[in-house]
C-alpha cells in the first residue's frame, strides 16, 4: 500500500492518537461522550504496559507521521489460548483505501502466526464497514447484548 506506512508495536504519541481517533469518530457518528475516550486511552494504556512482543501486537498506519488508523491483538490477558482484537479505527483519510482491510490482514496473519485457538472482539450493531470485514476474517456473532454503556 502506497498510501500509508505500517508501524508496529509502541511508538511515542500512539496512545494518545489511537484514543483521539476513537474519540472523534465515535462522537461524530454515535454522539458517544467523554467516557468513551476515557475508557480507551486508559484500556490502551494499560495494554501498552504490558505488552509481550510474543503475544500482543498493535499495528498502526502512519501517513507523513501522523498516525491515522490502528489495530491491536492482546494475547496476554486473556486465559488459554485466545486474543482479543481491540482498537480497529482508520481515519477519514484512510478511510475506503483499502487500509482496514490491510490492519485486519496483518492482525489475523499474527493471531495465525501465534497459533491463537480462537479470538474475539466486541462491537455494536451500525458499524457495518467493520462487520463485513469481521465476517471476511471468518468472525461470527456468537452473543448480542443490550447495552447501555456509551
Amino acid at each position: 500500500m502506497d498510501d500509508f506506512d505500517l508501524i508496529t508495536g509502541y511508538v511515542p504519541g500512539v496512545i494518545g492518537r489511537i484514543a483521539e481517533l476513537h474519540a472523534l469518530y465515535y462522537s461524530e457518528n454515535w454522539n458517544f461522550g467523554s467516557f468513551f475516550e476515557i475508557k480507551v486511552a486508559t484500556e490502551l494504556s494499560e495494554f501498552i504496559s504490558r505488552y509481550n512482543k510474543a503475544k500482543d501486537r498493535i499495528f498502526s498506519l502512519s501517513v507523513d507521521g501522523k498516525i491515522e488508523g490502528s489495530i491491536s491483538i492482546d494475547g496476554t490477558s486473556e486465559k488459554g489460548n485466545i486474543a482479543h482484537l481491540h482498537w480497529f479505527i482508520v481515519s477519514d483519510e484512510l478511510r475506503g483505501k483499502g487500509a482496514g482491510n490491510y490492519l485486519m490482514k496483518q492482525a489475523m496473519t499474527f493471531c495465525k502466526q501465534n497459533k491463537y485457538d480462537s479470538v474475539y472482539l466486541w462491537t455494536f450493531k451500525g458499524l457495518d464497514s467493520a462487520r463485513h470485514l469481521y465476517e471476511k476474517y471468518g468472525f461470527k456473532l456468537t452473543e448480542k447484548r443490550m447495552g447501555e454503556q456509551w
